[in-house]
């Protein structure tokens, strides 16, 4: 654009300016009207114009301008690998580019822009400080001169710069650095030069070799070819199969081996938890083996239990400990049978192995899919382990296999129970060395079962029938009521003599030759026979207890208990003692051991104890060791008890010479006998 020295002066006429039309052919004068009608213009308001006040036409209404892209997406989701899920970005990009053009401008002071103005002949821009007024004046009239490629318009009449090339072309110019790509010398390093390497090696020994080639000679050597490769194939061949064996045999060793290994670490790592447990709980260990209670010395009619160790399982803690049985070979090992007495909600069941060695884990765990109810160890076969289930099952365990399933199952044809089976009992083989067991349900049978190869034969024992006999309708259908057995034992001595408990609280003695009657019936209780059991040492004498808080001693020859003892709560169990025939222990539902010696005190328990420190918990069973001076308890929170009978609780009887006599000896019978000699003086003088 031009600058204009013409201004504008109010009421005066513009002179006539010529208008172009789009062709830009023709020419048409503006007519002088035109001022007079810009005069008359006036202005046309819409009818739906929005009317405002005055205060609101003077309001500025200003516009914010921001730096975010209206246009930019705000939804942009990217996947997080470290949350794996995908996540919105808070960085979005709001630059926008209206108009990009590729310039190409050079700067003045550049050596591209002095080539070229020295190879267009064109004079430097910079000229001296003082003629800088006049180039100023001048500005306006003297039009710029283009440069080729793009370069800038020089003024006309601007002297040359005394640096330019093209005023001192034989005069070293000075250099500067580069404006646009700038760089100091400080930050640039020195490249060393490259360096060729090379090695030299002693050349490899070569010979000259001539021969003569002839067919017969060509033939040979293809046959000496054939006759390599065929050997070749044969050494492979038996290298191969030498290889087969070899691997075979290594499979069959690293198996063995690895087996072997396993074995061995398994006895490694429980000879290092037994001992680890060991140092753990030195204290207890030492109170097992050597402490004896002094104060037992200043009372000779009580003693106390104390608290061992107590064997808990993890899984276990919600069903029920209902069985609990020492093994005869291996004194300090037990185990324990875990289901549940709430036959509204059965969830399965376990039985366990505890080794007086490691009270902090089982030795061994078998999973049930229903709860175990009751079992027993094998008296001679110590690995045979017989377990009597909720759904009327019976299974024989064998302790010697890996695999936790038992090798013996019965089943619905092999005349299984159809309630719970409340107890087994291991016996003597039969003629052909078969094992057997017995067991008795709420179904009123009492079954034998003979493991035969690989599955159990059961055959009827007897029915249990409210009236005592049992008859058989014309379709086979039994006519009496049912009696449902909750417990047996067999005589220790008589192989064929055994009782049965009932939930009617009747105990009835029964006879294997005799399976259509009873021998005795006994109106014991007024509840469910929890337990009955002969004494170990008196031939004649067998105890019982019940839910109706008592405990009672019978003779098999007499109709009428002997001792009666109330406990003032639900007994769960009752077992005798293995070195005296007069003593005798029971758990009760408030959480009590009660231990009885009958030649101390015939009235009242000479112990009685607390062992478990919930008061919701009940105890459900008692053992005895059959050889150390330990009772093992369970409750209904799956943990067994084990507690240490002080000396007053085990006196044994001694002969004159200090010795004591061996177990089974008569004078333990003697001395039962002569308790129960004074039970029947009174009797006899009443008579």
């Amino acid at each position: 654009m031009q600058a204009s020295n013409v201004h504008k002066v109010p009421g005066a006429k513009l002179p006539k300016a010529p208008i172009k039309k789009k062709d830009e052919e023709e020419a048409v004068d503006v007519p002088d009207g035109l001022d007079e009608w810009s005069h008359l213009k006036a202005t046309v308001k819409p009818s739906n114009q929005l009317e405002l006040s005055e205060a609101e036409l003077k309001e500025e209404i200003t516009r914010i301008l921001t730096a975010n892209n209206p246009h930019a997406p705000q939804n942009i989701v990217r996947y997080s690998f470290k949350e794996r899920s995908y996540k919105p970005t808070s960085v979005v990009d709001h630059l926008a580019v209206h108009f990009v053009l590729e310039g190409s401008l050079l700067h003045k002071d550049s050596d591209e822009a002095r080539r070229l103005r020295i190879r267009d002949g064109l004079p430097n821009e910079h000229a001296p400080m003082e003629n800088e007024a006049e180039s100023d004046e001048n500005h306006a009239e003297t039009p710029a001169t283009p440069v080729e490629d793009g370069g800038e318009g020089e003024e006309a009449g601007e002297e040359d710069r005394p640096d330019s090339v093209a005023s001192k072309p034989d005069k070293k110019e000075a250099k500067c650095t580069n404006q646009f790509n700038f760089s100091e010398r400080a930050s640039q390093t020195h490249n060393n030069p490259s360096r060729d390497r090379s090695c030299q090696t002693e050349p490899p020994p070569r010979i000259t070799f001539s021969v003569a080639a002839n067919q017969w000679e060509i033939y040979d050597a293809y046959l000496k070819e054939l006759q390599k490769q065929e050997k070749n194939k044969e050494k492979q061949k038996t290298t191969l199969l030498k290889k087969d064996n070899n691997t075979s045999k290594k499979k069959m060793t690293l198996m063995e081996t690895q087996s072997d290994d396993i074995t061995k670490v398994g006895k490694v790592s429980k000879i290092i938890e037994r001992m680890i447990n060991q140092n753990a709980m030195d204290d207890i260990a030492q109170d097992f083996k050597y402490y004896e209670d002094p104060s037992d010395e200043y009372r000779d009619q009580e003693g106390t239990l104390l608290p061992l160790w107590t064997f808990q399982y993890g899984n276990a803690r919600k069903l029920s400990v209902t069985a609990l049985c020492w093994n005869n070979k291996y004194q300090d090992l037990f185990a324990v049978g875990l289901g549940s007495y709430n036959f509204s909600k059965q969830e399965g069941g376990m039985f366990l192995l505890y080794s007086l060695k490691n009270s902090a884990f089982p030795e061994c765990i078998y999973s049930t899919t229903f709860g175990v109810q009751c079992l027993d160890i094998h008296p001679q076969h110590s690995y045979l382990v017989a377990v009597g289930f909720y759904d009327g099952c019976v299974a024989v365990y064998n302790l010697k296999e890996k695999e936790p399933h038992p090798v013996y199952k019965s089943t619905a044809k092999t005349g299984k129970h159809t309630d719970p089976v409340w107890q087994v009992r291991w016996q003597n083989d039969d003629m052909d060395n078969h094992h057997i067991f017995y067991s008795v349900s709420s179904d009123g049978r009492v079954v034998s079962w003979t493991l035969v190869k690989n599955e159990l034969i059961s055959t009827d024992v007897i029915r249990l029938s409210g009236n005592g006999a049992v008859s058989d309708g014309p379709d086979g259908a039994q006519l009496s009521s049912i009696s449902h057995g909750t417990s047996f034992d067999f005589h220790k001595q008589i192989d064929n003599l055994f009782l049965v408990g009932t939930e009617e609280g009747k105990i009835h003695k029964c006879s294997k030759t005799y399976s259509s009657q009873f021998l005795e019936t006994y109106d014991a209780h007024s509840m469910p026979v929890d337990a009955v059991k002969w004494n170990h040492f008196h031939t004649n004498i067998f105890i019982s207890c019940s839910s109706d808080w008592s405990v009672k001693i019978w003779d098999h020859t007499i109709n009428t208990p002997m001792f009666t003892f109330d406990l003032n709560a639900a007994v769960g169990d009752v077992a005798w003692s293995p070195y005296s025939s007069t003593v005798f222990a029971a758990v009760t539902a408030d959480r009590k051991v009660h231990v009885f010696d009958l030649s101390i005190n015939k009235h009242e328990a000479i112990c009685q104890q607390t062992v478990v420190a919930k008061k919701k918990t009940r105890l459900t069973h008692i053992e005895f060791n059959p050889i150390s001076p330990i009772i093992i308890v369970g409750d209904d929170q799956g943990n067994v008890t084990s507690l240490k009978l002080s000396p007053n609780l085990r006196k044994k009887p001694k002969s004159k010479k200090g010795q004591e006599l061996p177990k089974g000896s008569e004078a333990e019978v003697a001395k039962m006998d002569k308790l129960l000699s004074l039970l029947r003086e009174p009797e006899l003088s009443t008579i």
